[in-house]
């Protein structure tokens, strides 16, 4: 009898998890949010959002856009980045914190910023090398993934 309820209880906690995977749905790229479009617009001037889908889960909306060049973003339902990852190219500078990009450039010289996240803790960075730095919000290294 135990068994079986904790079978039951892990099923119950397993069950909304696999529900909510992959459960991305493509959009038409003029249903993302304005502040969205207009982030792409202002970031990379010279690249056409290719795809756009939108992701429910618990926190509410999220939406996924494409550049032309392969970048992936992230936004939150208002529109907000939340991730830039630009896969082999530099993340815009003008998206990265002063501190952070100066931790970066003194420590790890001749790379660049690939991918930058929002993280409740501060922002996650991976540099060219294949690094993930973490940071508090004022700067403060947090740790080194490899």
């Amino acid at each position: 009898m135990k068994k079986i309820l904790l079978s039951l209880m892990i099923a119950a906690f397993i069950a909304p998890a696999v529900l909510r995977a992959d459960n991305d749905m493509p959009i038409p790229v003029d249903q993302l949010p304005a502040a969205a479009k207009t982030f792409v617009q202002q970031f990379f001037a010279d690249k056409t959002i290719v795809s756009a889908e939108v992701e429910m889960n618990i926190t509410g909306k999220e939406y996924e856009a494409r550049l032309s060049d392969g970048t992936k973003i992230t936004f939150n339902a208002e529109g907000v980045w939340d991730k830039v990852d630009c896969k082999y190219q530099a993340v815009p500078a003008s998206l990265v914190p002063e501190v952070l990009a100066a931790y970066v450039q003194t420590n790890y010289p001749g790379t660049m910023i690939v991918k930058i996240d929002k993280e409740l803790y501060g922002y996650e960075l991976e540099i060219s090398n294949g690094l993930d730095l973490k940071f508090s919000p004022d700067g403060k290294l947090l740790g080194i993934d490899d």
